[in-house]
């Protein structure tokens, strides 16, 4: 999000969203702003290190919080922890390596969302495409067989 050509900062982000400005919502925000995709895990770790006493339930919490205004999005890839990411608004998918379990973000070819359109929608309102890559990222290729 951007105002007059500057970015939005973690306070303004917030009440542009309409939720109320704390602490945990900044820590969160600032752990997951250009840092890829995230488990919850990570973001604890990361949280912790500026808020001590934050707890991971807290951190669930604001990641929910997050999430449902549109700040963060979560994606579940199979077999694999839901990760949050702080790229949001457009209709981008994700790429995953069945080895490493990197995720990197991969733009949706034809551009506006939705990029795909099922054959038959059965009555839904189609507004989102998700789709998700699986291969091996360029690293592990190159890794020698074990």
């Amino acid at each position: 999000m951007e105002t007059h050509g500057a970015p939005m900062d973690s306070a303004e982000r917030l009440r542009a969203a309409g939720l109320k400005v704390t602490a945990p919502r900044r820590a969160v925000l600032a752990a997951l702003t250009g840092h890829g995709h995230l488990d919850a895990d990570t973001v604890f770790e990361r949280v912790r290190g500026e808020l001590p006493t934050t707890s991971l339930q807290a951190v669930y919490g604001v990641l929910a919080a997050l999430t449902g205004a549109g700040l963060l999005r979560r994606i579940e890839p199979a077999g694999s922890p839901a990760l949050y990411e702080s790229r949001t608004g457009d209709n981008h998918h994700h790429l995953v390596c069945t080895k490493c379990h990197t995720v990197a973000d991969v733009d949706c070819v034809v551009g506006e969302p939705p990029c795909l359109e099922p054959s038959d929608a059965g009555g839904f309102a189609i507004h989102t495409a998700e789709v998700t890559f699986w291969g091996l990222c360029e690293s592990c290729r190159s890794e020698p067989a074990a």
